[in-house]
């Protein structure tokens, strides 16, 4: 029996790192790409480890364009969206889970029927409206919707880990004379800390990685995003793959690196979001 169970769980680790590896191999072959020489890449039989690692790959990607000025448009955008969202949602979510208002389901109903609208719809017509109050050019069409309501995605995850929270607290609060803001701001949120790092990682995921808001409305190559950059970057450079490559692990370190700080939170925040409708 014993035996058998020790069996059983060897086969199981053993296909989960089989699994492990098929998943990580592209992104060793992306890092290994990135110090070889652009010969070296796609010789048969491959190479596995590069025999001189190339740094100057990347220090030769970086300067051919202004990625630093890259990474700071990308930093802004980014900040000022996860505030954003993470502030917003968050009282939008607990407006809807905590407070009673006339109206309260039929609306919430309307901002989850909403989740089912292609972004394609309601892109011209978004354009259009930046377009008409002159922000086009800015990162105001990039992080000012942020702060109005922070998606209905981020709402309805709030709202799920609000209702797992017990009413007990909030009717002990308003015994004891607090208010609803002070409930929310004293008590509410940091209770609501794994929720809020798992929609702050998405919206950090989203905005970093972001290319079609930005392609859009920003024409001025000194506002251009680090996804702007390396499209451009591509286009330059099509056929260089060893500089393509090293342009990209960077591009692709700090999202992976926030998502492993991050991952404790994150996994606790998806599993405590989903224990109660």
């Amino acid at each position: 029996m014993i035996r058998g169970r020790l069996l059983s769980k060897t086969i199981i680790y053993l296909l989960l790192a089989a699994g492990t590896c098929l998943c990580l191999f592209p992104f060793y072959w992306l890092l290994r790409s990135s110090f070889m020489d652009q010969s070296d890449i796609f010789v048969i039989p491959p190479i596995w480890i590069p025999h001189d690692w190339l740094i100057s790959n990347y220090r030769e990607a970086l300067t051919i364009l202004p990625f630093n000025r890259y990474f700071l448009n990308t930093f802004i955008i980014v900040v000022l969206e996860v505030s954003g969202v993470v502030l917003s949602s968050s009282i939008c979510a607990y407006s809807f889970a905590r407070l009673r208002w006339p109206g309260r389901n039929l609306v919430f109903m309307v901002i989850l029927t909403s989740m089912m609208l292609p972004g394609a719809v309601t892109l011209i017509p978004q354009y259009v409206g930046w377009a008409k109050l002159g922000a086009t050019n800015t990162f105001i069409p990039l992080t000012l919707p942020a702060w109005f309501g922070g998606g209905a995605f981020n709402v309805f995850l709030l709202r799920q880990f609000f209702m797992t929270i017990p009413k007990e607290l909030d009717e002990a609060a308003l015994v004891d004379g607090a208010g609803y803001f002070r409930i929310y701001s004293r008590i509410m949120l940091p209770l609501l800390v794994p929720a809020l790092v798992v929609v702050g990682l998405f919206s950090f995921l989203n905005g970093w990685n972001d290319f079609m808001g930005p392609l859009i409305y920003l024409s001025d190559e000194k506002l251009y995003t680090l996804a702007l950059g390396l499209q451009t970057f591509k286009g330059m450079y099509n056929a260089q793959w060893h500089l393509m490559m090293a342009a990209t692990t960077v591009v692709f370190l700090p999202a992976m690196l926030v998502f492993f700080l991050g991952q404790k939170y994150f996994v606790e925040g998806i599993v405590m979001t989903g224990l109660k409708g």
